[in-house]
């Protein structure tokens, strides 16, 4: 049997291990070169680089509907913490830092969370929602992700109304999983977040129209069965597109997912294979060469 880690031993331990993370964090960003973005303005930037609406009340499995409308009012709170912020050139925007613990006093509510790969609840749960929201309008940028927490090794729930590709969202937990990205260009960008009664809305800004233009697509996507258990596969790329020629001047693998899923397969709206394909080829490099 396989000793068991410290944070394994009882909840005691646990708590104490997650204060020492999060201890931990603090005192590395305390000595931290790294900048981070404070600055809100209430003037926004004039060029929008992406905009995007998430659902937030969405068919999950046997999730429950109050887990849902919790996370409406959590989301409505850690919004405004957000909005608005400018990300100057140089600066690292850092979901913690600007949003803060999330706890009753403040308003927080018990939401879905993600706990030993099975769902669970606890105070400020689905706020991953959010950063997965950021995340997706970043990929359409030249923002640098400099943190980011997978969690695509589980397929946890069947696909509702799926709007972007699988496994490319995010993780997330006060404060040593952040979701961080840093400005390494030449202008400012701004995130403007907002809810209303059905959607979390988001826009990046930037003080002018970039010159390149991101697509972000699923590629080898396909459900397949190994030892009694169905694993989603699927490759999340990123394209580059020169605005001026049209072409695609690269093509980039963002992550691989081989995901185990846990629900129902009788739920799976797609053939599933009886073993997993051979992998396939990839070419992260150049695609078409720019026009000079």
């Amino acid at each position: 049997m396989a000793r068991k880690l410290f944070c394994e031993l009882s909840p005691i331990t646990y708590r104490i291990s997650v204060q020492r993370m999060i201890l931990s964090r603090k005192l590395r960003d305390l000595f931290s070169p790294a900048v981070f973005a404070q600055r809100r303005s209430e003037e926004t930037l004039p060029a929008v680089v992406y905009r995007h609406n998430s659902l937030i009340r969405r068919k999950l499995g046997n999730v429950d509907l109050h887990l849902q409308e919790n996370k409406a009012v959590s989301l409505g709170i850690a919004a405004p913490l957000v909005n608005s912020v400018i990300i100057r050139p140089g600066e690292t925007f850092s979901f913690w830092k600007l949003v803060g613990s999330c706890t009753e006093a403040k308003g927080y509510r018990e939401g879905l969370v993600i706990n030993h790969g099975r769902a669970d609840s606890g105070i400020g749960g689905g706020l991953c929602q959010f950063t997965n929201l950021l995340h997706w309008m970043v990929l359409h940028s030249e923002l640098t992700v400099v943190e980011h927490h997978h969690h695509g090794d589980l397929d946890l729930f069947p696909d509702f109304n799926r709007q972007i590709p699988f496994g490319s969202g995010t993780s997330i937990i006060y404060n040593y999983l952040d979701y961080r990205v840093r400005n390494d260009t030449d202008q400012s960008f701004q995130f403007l977040v907002s809810t209303n009664d059905e959607y979390l809305c988001g826009e990046l800004r930037a003080e002018r129209i970039p010159e390149v233009k991101f697509h972000i697509r699923e590629e080898d996507a396909y459900f397949y069965e190994s030892k009694n258990e169905v694993y989603r596969h699927n490759r999340v790329m990123r394209l580059t597109r020169d605005k001026r020629t049209g072409l695609v001047t690269s093509k980039r693998q963002i992550i691989e997912n081989n995901a185990l899923v846990v629900y129902d397969r009788s739920l799976i709206n797609a053939p599933v294979l009886p073993a997993p394909l051979p992998p396939v080829p990839m070419q992260d490099d150049l695609v078409a060469p720019a026009t000079p």
